[in-house]
């Protein structure tokens, strides 16, 4: 089978598709025939070896990949056989997604709802459990100005919808107007760029003054800290992104005087509670409720395009790669394929 392997550390580049024995199903385990794979900036940062914990810097050689979507094709000895041809996505255990075929728990398999593309499915695994684990733990509520950092990308546009169907008046900040108008188009009440110097003064203008209820930062580092700074007492930030640098923590000795909390998902993040958000995220996108938005996809073997793409922040939504059987079923797998809401 194809894969793309990563034997040293370093720029996209390093990213090779490469012929490589197929897995074989154990104990516990299903093999999918992988038709999307995920892509997440965490795995970029892996593959520069700049991964934001000592866990996640692997051993070489590895396959790069937390999650996939397709159709079971086989089982190991002591797994229900009937799983075999059902539409699934799953996790990975962290390596092994960027392939056409990977083993992967069975117990981790999540069928794709009727209606729903296995395109949406992979967008929706990780970012949608993120998504609503976060505004689970945060509970905007109706009337709450509400700032959603990276409003552009697979959980910020999430974030959006979300804070929007719950009442809240939200604030989309993002970097360049296509990502600004997919925003307002979910719900954004007030949009900024935040890579203009004035953009917290216009959110503070935008608020009358007040500044923000809650702040969901996926950026930290100076637009997080300046996030932070927008909020009003008694505010909330829900941190869970440092693409800018460093995670955004609150002001030591301010928060306690200004009644300011950090809040996160509410509940240990357990594998039955993150598998229970995956299945929630794609119950409401069969609903017509939550709308993933695949910008681009990529084909497996231009994997080091798609890393390169993100590292540029030239991606709207999310970013996927497709394998040769993606293509067959009928998954575009062009470069700029860009799908509006």
């Amino acid at each position: 089978m194809r894969a793309v392997l990563v034997r040293e550390f370093g720029p996209p580049e390093v990213l090779v598709a490469e012929e490589v024995p197929a897995p074989v199903a154990g104990p516990g385990q299903a093999l999918v025939d992988v038709a999307v794979a995920s892509i997440t900036f965490v795995e970029t940062q892996i593959r520069a070896g700049k991964g934001p914990t000592p866990a996640h810097r692997p051993e070489l050689p590895m396959i790069p990949g937390n999650g996939v979507g397709g159709a079971v094709v086989g089982v190991g000895p002591d797994v229900d056989r009937a799983l075999i041809g059902s539409r699934v996505v799953s996790t990975t255990g962290g390596s092994g997604g960027y392939a056409e075929t990977a083993a992967v728990d069975a117990a981790d398999l999540i069928p794709i709802p009727e209606g729903v593309r296995t395109t949406d499915a992979v967008a929706l695994l990780a970012d949608g459990r993120t998504a609503v684990g976060l505004v689970r733990g945060a509970a905007p509520l109706a009337g709450e100005w509400v700032l959603v950092e990276a409003a552009g990308g697979g959980v910020g546009s999430l974030l959006v919808q979300l804070s929007h169907a719950a009442g809240a008046r939200v604030v989309a900040a993002a970097s360049g107007q296509a990502k600004l108008s997919l925003a307002e188009r979910f719900g954004a009440e007030v949009t900024v760029d935040y890579t203009r110097p004035d953009w917290a003064d216009r959110v503070r203008a935008a608020t009358g003054g007040a500044g923000v209820d809650l702040v969901f930062d996926g950026v930290g580092g100076r637009i997080g800290a300046s996030a932070v700074a927008l909020l009003r007492d008694g505010g909330r930030l829900s941190a869970f992104g440092m693409a800018g640098g460093a995670m955004t923590s609150l002001p030591e000795g301010e928060a306690e005087s200004r009644g300011l909390r950090t809040v996160g998902f509410g509940a240990p993040l357990t594998p039955e509670r993150l598998r229970e958000l995956s299945r929630t995220a794609l119950a409401e996108a069969a609903a017509g409720r939550l709308r993933p938005t695949v910008g681009q996809t990529f084909p497996l073997e231009a994997a080091a395009d798609a890393h390169a793409a993100i590292e540029a922040r030239a991606t709207l939504g999310k970013t996927l790669l497709i394998t040769r059987s993606g293509r067959t079923a009928g998954a575009s797998a062009d470069r700029t394929e860009t799908v509006s809401p």
